[in-house]
């Protein structure tokens, strides 16, 4: 059986995964292709090229949002839109802070919020951006509802196994979002998890595998690190809450390393597919593929290794 090992020695994200999978061997072009059935493809590019984590030739894979997306008036105007509206409404102040940081998905915690119809009206009044368009499937605002990613993913006609994985695994972040913040699946809003990057990074991952005629998945323990990371409702520690919750059920393996390892988007993957968390199954190694991280480490490689080979 043909069977892809997430080898998780330095966690996991949405784009360590693609990363790891084109470098061994999997057709990044044939992805970016596929992905245009979202007619979300003017809202960014796809870049991939070799690094060097560490001492290890790894692939890193990027997201660059263009200024058709929301990111790029995001980062402009995040700190007007702190200051801007001059209101206390509590759900003002989580939309507000959902996308300070926002093509940071390695910081996400989803930020789930029911207020589509609340905020509207306040961006009015606010400094003239226009931002009241939080209802269009393909919002430039970086936030979309869990409802709008899965008309995306069924309208967009791929094929059955890739929209099976795709709506898993964005079913495992929504549910765990909606634990979290106390809300029904339907009404979960998606920031950073919801951000183009993200969607890219969950359904592109889905293309490749299948592309890569993978039957069965396991991975390792998923370190999530350790520390405290700064997130948009205050300082949390690591594992970040949703991520702990998407990784309820799986192995988790301790370090010290005092950074968020495991990204929301990385943990459902893992969790979602894999079959089995533990040691490298007795298997037959056809190709071997290193994904880059974001983050360099002093002492170790920050890159996920994925293995393939037939197991018996």
């Amino acid at each position: 059986m043909r069977t892809l090992y997430f080898d998780c020695f330095s966690g996991i994200s949405g784009d360590m995964v693609i990363g790891a999978l084109i470098d061994a061997g999997a057709d990044p072009v044939q992805m970016e292709e596929e992905l245009k059935k979202l007619n979300m493809d003017e809202e960014y590019n796809l870049s991939w090229g070799k690094v060097v984590k560490n001492g290890i030739t790894s692939t890193k894979f990027d997201v660059i949002l263009t200024s058709k997306s929301d990111q790029t008036h995001e980062h402009s105007h995040s700190h007007e839109h702190e200051h801007s509206h001059g209101h206390s409404h509590s759900h003002e102040h989580e939309h507000r802070h959902g996308h300070s940081h926002s093509h940071g998905h390695e910081h996400s915690l989803g930020h789930s919020h029911s207020h589509g119809q609340d905020h509207s009206h306040e961006h009015e009044h606010s400094i003239g951006h226009e931002h009241n368009h939080c209802h269009v499937p393909h919002s430039h605002h970086g936030s979309r509802t869990y409802k709008q990613i899965v008309e995306a993913i069924n309208e967009a006609n791929f094929i059955e196994s890739v929209a099976n994985m795709s709506l898993a695994i964005f079913k495992k972040i929504g549910e765990a979002e909606g634990h979290i913040h106390g809300l029904p699946l339907e009404k979960v809003h998606f920031h950073e998890v919801g951000a183009v990057d993200s969607i890219i990074d969950i359904i592109g991952a889905a293309i490749l595998i299948d592309q890569l005629g993978i039957e069965s998945v396991q991975s390792s323990a998923i370190p999530t690190g350790s520390g405290h990371i700064h997130i948009d409702h205050g300082i949390y520690p690591v594992p970040a809450p949703a991520t702990l919750e998407i990784l309820k059920g799986v192995a988790i393996a301790s370090n010290d390393i005092r950074s968020e390892l495991a990204t929301p988007t990385g943990a459902a993957i893992a969790a979602v597919l894999a079959g089995n968390f533990g040691s490298l199954p007795s298997m037959t190694v056809e190709s071997i593929g290193y994904g880059a991280g974001t983050k360099t480490f002093e002492n170790h490689p920050n890159v996920l290794r994925v293995i393939i080979g037939e197991t018996q």
